[in-house]
């Protein structure tokens, strides 16, 4: 029998691939361009090939025991199917069986969120915790749930949509086709998006510097260059966004009373900048068992979440 597993995080943009022993040690990692736009059949090739460098950068031989994998999108968590991944331009993509038939081994499909949530629970910040939830805030919001030291996943799989919580009304159109959800308004897609309104009203010269000028270039990353250099303007769009992601926190702390929050993607990259911000917002606005029964920190292991979440899955008890 195999004495390895291999845990994959596939992204629209990116396949982040890991071998790791029985015990949990990685042992190699691979991460390369996705190209979707190749179509299905080459992502999955793809993916069976960071799974061979893999093995090759591990020394190791055989096919791994099973493979963890964590999928975008809505999904069917039973049958492996992705029913929408918008960044993959899949629909009902029988991602389980195709890897399955591909590559010869169990593959166990999750999605991409909850095993960001399961990585950190595992190998991470909430190795200690019992109730734990993760938030994503990078493009877009997203989030997972670990209740009980299991991952919870609802009636259709579809727990932990924290992105399309809505925290105002009538606000700005979200890509979901509602209006004022949290990722609307607090992902690094709406801090571009007000960067640039500023800049349309004669405001933001020192985003605008940063992106060369052009105002089209502006990203979440920009605004938060310009706060680190103490541009006045870049911080208050980093803490209106902090403020409404405090608002969404609050909400999630009173619904699940969780021990632990933990906040990762790009964005908080720039959370020393905001994070005082978000945390009076969360204070406020939950009530205070929730607040002080949990802890609000950010993710341990960056861009790893996913990947370690992947393996950690893979090696679940039978």
């Amino acid at each position: 029998m195999s004495d390895f597993v291999v845990g994959v995080d596939l992204g629209g943009t990116k396949i982040y691939t890991a071998l790791a022993t029985l015990d949990g040690e990685v042992l190699s990692e691979v991460k390369v361009p996705t190209m979707a736009a190749e179509g299905y059949e080459r992502v999955l090739q793809r993916i069976a090939e960071t799974v061979s460098e893999a093995k090759r950068l591990a020394g190791v031989s055989g096919k791994p025991r099973r493979i963890g994998l964590g999928a975008p999108g809505p999904l069917d968590v039973e049958r492996g199917i992705v029913h929408v991944a918008p960044n993959l331009g899949w629909r009902n993509a029988p991602l389980k069986a195709s890897l399955e038939k591909l590559i010869g081994v169990p593959v166990f499909v999750e999605n991409d969120a909850n095993l960001a949530a399961w990585g950190e629970f595992v190998y991470g910040a909430g190795k200690n915790a019992v109730d734990l939830v993760y938030i994503t805030v990078s493009t877009g919001i997203g989030g997972g749930l670990v209740m009980g030291g299991k991952i919870y996943q609802g009636a259709s799989y579809g727990a932990g949509e924290i992105g399309h919580i809505t925290v105002f009304p009538d606000g700005p159109e979200c890509h979901c086709g509602n209006r004022g959800c949290l990722e609307a308004v607090a992902s690094g897609t709406a801090v571009a998006r007000e960067a640039r309104r500023l800049i349309a009203h004669g405001a933001g010269r020192a985003v605008l510097s940063l992106a060369g000028g052009k105002p089209e270039a502006v990203t979440a990353r920009t605004v938060g260059l310009a706060a680190a250099q103490g541009d006045a303007e870049a911080k208050g769009l980093l803490d209106s966004a902090a403020r409404w992601l405090g608002i969404g926190v609050a909400a999630v702390l009173n619904l699940l009373n969780p021990e632990m929050v933990v906040l990762g993607g790009g964005m908080m990259k720039s959370a020393p900048l905001f994070w005082e911000t978000l945390e009076d917002e969360v204070r406020r606005r939950a009530l205070p068992s929730a607040f002080g029964a949990a802890r609000l920190v950010t993710a341990a292991l960056g861009g790893r979440s996913g990947l370690l979440g992947a393996v950690a899955y893979a090696l679940r008890p039978e």
